[in-house]
């Protein structure tokens, strides 16, 4: 027995160590450039000191900070759009329609496959006509950003659908007098928060680092702010990039974060409900104990 236990012991010994190299490999190829754009972005040529002049301006200049609040509206209303457009119609064809699932899908991930140059210059008229009706604004934008982001949410949104039985939830809330509507916003939606998150977070991360969109049609976003200014600032171009990196890993910190909670809350319930169902003790978790020794 204990022969036989110590190779697999030793095997298990070396596959850990295997993935805590190859993990620190991974950090390091990803901390090390980070390191570098913060050390160089709060070096001070003329001393060789540290300042933090680069990271000032990202609030006081007037370009790029013009720039980061347009980023940030397009990144909201592209999400508004998104999820007003794709959540309805994805319930719908599951509930209605299931022989459209295919032809959705189709057209959802259809983005993918066509270069970002092809989609300015197709929609390059469109534009145009909307300069001309609403005016020059670069909002606009967020209407080609959900083309954009369109392939990324629906995968998001899909498996979120995938995991809740869509069908069940519509029918029991309509046998109890629910509208489409009540249906919709008040039963499929609150299921759907892990999936929701998660469409939010790529679309908003696609929004922000998207530059050729907005360079082609000579609107102020901020890549193309941060591209304007490495030519006459690179620290603050380089402390910008950075800025906007390090936002969209605090997004998927906190997408993590969310998701994980509700992993659990939702293994919990299923365990107590079993408990329930069989008669068995539910196991108590370290918190349920300290408040019954209370």
């Amino acid at each position: 027995m204990t022969r036989g236990r110590s190779p697999q012991r030793a095997a298990r010994r070396r596959l850990t160590v295997f993935r805590a190299v190859v993990l620190g490999l991974v950090g390091l190829f990803f901390l090390v450039p980070l390191v570098s754009m913060l050390d160089f972005s709060t070096r001070s040529l003329r001393t060789g000191g540290r300042t933090g002049a680069a990271w000032a301006k990202l609030v006081t200049d007037p370009l790029l900070s013009g720039a980061i609040v347009t980023s940030v509206v397009l990144a909201v209303l592209t999400v508004v759009l998104m999820v007003v457009l794709l959540v309805p119609t994805m319930i719908w064809v599951r509930l209605r329609v299931p022989w459209a699932a295919r032809p959705l899908e189709f057209l959802c991930l259809l983005p993918l496959t066509v270069p970002p140059l092809v989609i300015v210059v197709g929609l390059k008229n469109v534009v145009l006509w909307l300069n001309y009706l609403l005016g020059d604004t670069p909002y606009i934008l967020a209407l080609l950003y959900v083309v954009l982001v369109l392939p990324y949410a629906y995968r998001a949104l899909d498996a979120g659908l995938s995991a809740i039985d869509v069908t069940t939830l519509a029918e029991a809330a309509r046998s109890l007098g629910a509208g489409w509507a009540t249906v919709i916003v008040r039963v499929v939606v609150p299921n759907l928060t892990t999936a929701l998150l998660s469409a939010a977070f790529i679309s908003i991360a696609l929004v922000l680092g998207e530059f050729t969109f907005a360079s082609l049609l000579n609107y102020d976003t901020l890549q193309v702010a941060i591209n304007l200014q490495s030519k006459s600032d690179a620290q603050e171009s380089i402390a910008a990039s950075l800025a906007s990196i390090l936002f969209a890993a605090v997004l998927l910190v906190i997408l993590s974060v969310v998701s994980g909670g509700r992993r659990r809350r939702s293994a919990t319930a299923a365990v107590r409900t079993t408990a329930v169902t069989t008669g068995t003790p539910a196991p108590t978790t370290p918190a349920s104990a300290g408040r019954k020794r209370r």
